[in-house]
């Protein structure tokens, strides 16, 4: 089994469901007493959103770039955000390290590709949805179109995450708004959605919509249990 190396607590709620389906997976595929050998470091999200919202990604870059460094100098083989806004950074943390990157949007890609499906709607936060980031990746090295909310729905899923769902917070009435978003964007054509934050899956899943849904959070977690058990003695 090789070391996974996660940049996490952007936020910290979507960092723990990181941490459990990773050792869920491991558990899975080996059973027994298995469990995944993790380096975690857990930044303080306050000040990346701080940093974030005032436009300071130079900043945030070097900041993560010196974190990915640290675990890899601990012993991390491989690589990843737990979060969707960051891998705005991606390219910038991948070309510091000299072990693998697991791009989120990668992880997503595949499963969309398997699937069948080349339309999705994008929910995210504003930097994810509007930033070429992410849908430039999916589109160029997938060739899968996302389509994103107009602009007034994009403050509110925006919102929702950083005042609710960071914050463990919960709301019916945001998980109306989003099925209703995501049923407009299927209306326009959509054949799936993407939940482009790694939190959003704390407020909407399947038992919520007959949408194919896909989980960021959760497909990049499985695609790091496939990389991190790939060449491992014990399957």
């Amino acid at each position: 089994m090789k070391t996974i190396g996660i940049l996490g607590g952007m936020s910290w709620e979507s960092t723990l469901l990181y941490y459990r389906v990773i050792n869920e997976g491991v558990r899975e595929r080996l059973g027994g007493l298995h469990s995944a050998s993790i380096l975690l470091d857990s930044g303080d999200f306050a000040a990346m959103e701080t940093l974030q919202a005032a436009g300071e990604w130079a900043l945030i870059g070097r900041i993560l770039t010196e974190k990915a460094l640290k675990l890899q100098d601990a012993g991390a083989e491989g690589l990843l955000i737990a979060t969707n806004s960051m891998h705005e950074l991606a390219d910038l943390v991948a070309g510091a390290i000299d072990v693998p990157f697991l791009h989120i949007a990668d992880a997503v890609g595949e499963a969309l590709i398997e699937d069948g499906i080349q339309m999705v709607g994008l929910l995210g936060t504003r930097f994810t949805m509007e930033r070429p980031f992410y849908t430039g990746r999916l589109r160029e090295r997938f060739g899968i179109e996302a389509r994103i909310p107009e602009s007034e729905d994009r403050e509110r899923v925006h919102r929702v995450i950083y005042q609710e769902l960071c914050r463990g917070i919960i709301d019916d009435s945001s998980r109306t708004a989003y099925l209703r978003i995501m049923d407009e964007l299927v209306e326009e054509g959509a054949r799936a959605i993407v939940l482009g934050c790694t939190e959003i899956g704390l407020l909407v899943g399947e038992d919520d919509t007959q949408i194919p849904l896909y989980d960021t959070a959760r497909l990049h977690a499985e695609a790091a249990v496939r990389w991190m058990l790939e060449d491992s003695r014990d399957l």
